[in-house]
Parts: structure tokens; C-alpha cells; sequence
């Protein structure tokens, strides 16, 4: 659950998006700037958290009360020395905080944090990941929650997302719009049975909008609060793009899980917020052929 330092929106003195060239950050990044805050992108260009430097490059491009948004992460994380990597960058970050005075953090982690197999997820289920990529966000958490003792700290778990400017091609959305724009048939994981909930991207930076003006503490998931099949997502997909691709079924691999979540919270948190309708984002998906992502 969230709690709000600020009961009205107050706008930050800076924002900094650490990782703002990901796909999150760069939305984050321009929908700051679109609401007229102050906000800053640090990429791995500017500062390559794995480089024996970056402490100190990571300091002197902060000041003191900026509001870190934390999102660079090597993702999805796939392996034990990806693992390993992902903890080595949250290190840095959470000595950093530990060394100067913010005035918040953000950390956009995953509801890959919680359990494969757990069917609703609120803010209260444990997190027991059995992924490397969930184990990495669950100890990214615990890390800066260890450094952020002195500093509010939001944690943020958004589902399966989707929009433009993926650059992962994860199975979902994103990769069925792309193969059905190239007219190539969307290979479905057994017949498309499992039911996930996806969040639309601006919704998610929507939402970091609010925290930060907020200045919110706590954990909060992020989702649309409805759930559909992998397969209903590719016929949405094919009702809405002129194409000649189809649906492909293969063997099933591994045992189907379906994840729903409670979202209470996020309505609690934010009443006048309205999550984006899977439908309705796919049609704003649709009409962006390629998002341009200037956010000077």
C-alpha cells in the first residue's frame, strides 16, 4: 500500500530518471516533462553502473533533495551472471543514496517479484520468486530498501507490459503486433491458455507522474485489473491490424498459470486514476507507427 507525504500533488524541485533510455524510463521521462516537472535522464552512456567509476560519476550528477527514479536494469534477467550484474548496479545505487540526501525514491521493479504460480496478486502476497529475473528485482528491492532508511521510498510492480518502443520482444502485445505487421504467423506457448493481466506503458508512466508528486512510501502493483488469454490478446490483435497472419498452436512445454490482481489499491491511491482498457490501448499502440521519444 501506498502512503502520500504530500495530500495534494506538489511538484518535485528535480527529477531524476536513472535508465532513461529503457523503455520505461524514456516514457517516464516525457510524461515528467509533460506535466511541467523538472526531470533529468541519466543513461548508460552518461553512467554505466557495472564501470569501477560509477559511484563517484553518480554523485556528482545528482543534488541534494532530487527525487531518483531507479529504472536501469539489465532485462529481462535470464541467468546467474546477469544476476550478479543486476545486484552490482542496485549496489551502487544504494551507496549512493546512503551518501546523500534525497528527497525520494522510486523503484520500478516487476510483479515477477511474487510467486510463478500465484494466482491474485495484491501489495500483501509474499514474494517468493522462482525466476532469475524475479529473485533479481525481489533483491533489488530488499537493497534499496536497506539504503533508503532515511528517504521515502515507493516501490512500484507493474505487470506484463506493453506499447511501443519494447525493445525486448517478450511474448505478449508487443511481439504479436510486430509479427502480424509483418504479416508472420504469432506462435502461441500450447494453445494461448494462460490469462495475464498487461498495463499499457503510459499508463505506467502515469503513475510515476502521481507518485512523485505524491512523494508516496510503500509498494504498489500496477495493472489493469483485467485479464486476458495470450490467445484472445492475438485475435484482438488480428481483429485490429489488415494482415494475413495466423494463429499458431505448439506442444505445451510447461504448466499453464494464470495471474490476476487485485488492483483496490491502486484506486485507493489514486481515485481519479483510470487504468487503460487492453482494447483501448491496443487501438492507441495501432495508431502510433513508430513513437517518436524526443523528450527535449
Amino acid at each position: 500500500m501506498l502512503k502520500h507525504l504530500n495530500k495534494t500533488k506538489i511538484k518535485p524541485t528535480r527529477v531524476v530518471v536513472l535508465g532513461s533510455q529503457g523503455f520505461v524510463g524514456r516514457y517516464a521521462l516525457r510524461q515528467l516533462k509533460s506535466e511541467g516537472i523538472e526531470a533529468v535522464g541519466i543513461s548508460k552512456n552518461e553512467v554505466n553502473l557495472l564501470h569501477v567509476d560509477a559511484e563517484k560519476i553518480l554523485l556528482e550528477k545528482l543534488n541534494l533533495q532530487d527525487t531518483l527514479v531507479v529504472v536501469s536494469a539489465l532485462a529481462p534477467c535470464k541467468n546467474t551472471a546477469m544476476l550478479i550484474d543486476n545486484l552490482r548496479m542496485m549496489q551502487i545505487v544504494g551507496n549512493v543514496i546512503e551518501k546523500i540526501s534525497l528527497s525520494h525514491v522510486v523503484y520500478i521493479s516487476s510483479d515477477a517479484a511474487y510467486a510463478d504460480d500465484i494466482t491474485l496478486a495484491t501489495e500483501d502476497s509474499v514474494t517468493a520468486p522462482t525466476s532469475f529475473h524475479g529473485m533479481m528485482h525481489s533483491c533489488r528491492e530488499l537493497i534499496l530498501k536497506q539504503a533508503a532508511k532515511k528517504t521515502p521510498l515507493a516501490i512500484l510492480r507493474p505487470s506484463l507490459l506493453y506499447g511501443r518502443g519494447d525493445p525486448h520482444h517478450g511474448y505478449g502485445p508487443n511481439r504479436f503486433i510486430r509479427l502480424a505487421e509483418k504479416n508472420e504467423p504469432i506462435v502461441l506457448f500450447g494453445n494461448g491458455e494462460e490469462k495475464r493481466d498487461h498495463v499499457f506503458i503510459c499508463d505506467v508512466a502515469h503513475i510515476i507522474a502521481l507518485v512523485v508528486q505524491h512523494r508516496s512510501e510503500g509498494i504498489l502493483n500496477l495493472a489493469s485489473g483485467h485479464a486476458y488469454s495470450f490467445r484472445e490478446i492475438a485475435e484482438i490483435v488480428l481483429s485490429e491490424i489488415e494482415c494475413v497472419s495466423e494463429i499458431q498452436a505448439t506442444p505445451r512445454n510447461n504448466p499453464i498459470m494464470h495471474r490476476h490482481f487485485n488492483i483496490a489499491a491502486l484506486y485507493k491511491a489514486f481515485p481519479a486514476f483510470q487504468p487503460t482498457q487492453f482494447k483501448m490501448g491496443l487501438k492507441q499502440v495501432l495508431q502510433q507507427s513508430t513513437l517518436s521519444m524526443e523528450t527535449t
